[in-house]
């Protein structure tokens, strides 16, 4: 039997205000034998470590990493961005760490996850924005969209914030809605489920 590769080769998640507990629901339903990579943004305060990443450890069942600049991304693991850069992927799918000016106040910023995904992954990409009180992230869900790319918002309803998949819905980028308890399963079946 041949199996077709994969459609969506890579997951970007992106999160603010609530945005550590309902990644971590999310992750904590996300098998081990995930065939893709994901990357997390999550708005944090500057500092010397990757604080998210040992607490992720201990939640998620992909191996987590702590990206370091040109560090090629590998399939079943969840790499969480360092506070204070902006973390990105560049040609060939290595992680790319930026000191560039902060965007809607951030840094790292979503939108700077998302375009770049979105750039080099093009419709292989699978977008997912939570929970957040601004709107970091929604600019790079549309330019997804735009790529052919698959988007999905938490339901503002289920958000501990709203402001942020509001305004990806307002400005156009979003395909799905879903409810936050629902989001891992529908993470496993786009990437498990939707082929060439």
């Amino acid at each position: 039997m041949v199996t077709r590769p994969l459609r969506i080769k890579i997951v970007v998640v992106g999160a603010s205000w609530g945005g550590i507990e309902a990644a971590t629901q999310i992750f904590s339903a996300l098998p081990e034998t995930l065939p893709v990579p994901v990357v997390l943004v999550q708005h944090q305060r500057i500092s010397v470590h990757n604080r998210l990443a040992k607490l992720f450890e201990t939640k998620a069942k992909l191996k987590v990493v702590a990206p370091e600049q040109g560090e090629l991304l590998e399939s079943g693991r969840l790499y969480v961005a360092p506070p204070g850069y902006h973390t990105m992927i560049d040609e060939g799918g290595h992680i790319a760490l930026g000191l560039h000016r902060p965007v809607l106040y951030c840094r790292p910023a979503i939108d700077e996850l998302f375009f770049s995904a979105g750039q080099i992954y093009g419709r292989s990409t699978l977008a997912v924005l939570l929970t957040g009180a601004n709107e970091d992230g929604a600019a790079g869900m549309r330019y997804i969209k735009q790529r052919g790319g698959m988007t999905v918002v938490q339901d503002p309803a289920t958000a501990e914030a709203p402001v942020m998949p509001e305004s990806a819905i307002k400005m156009g980028g979003v395909q799905h809605v879903v409810p936050l308890a629902n989001m891992a399963d529908f993470i496993c079946e786009q990437v498990f489920g939707l082929q060439e």
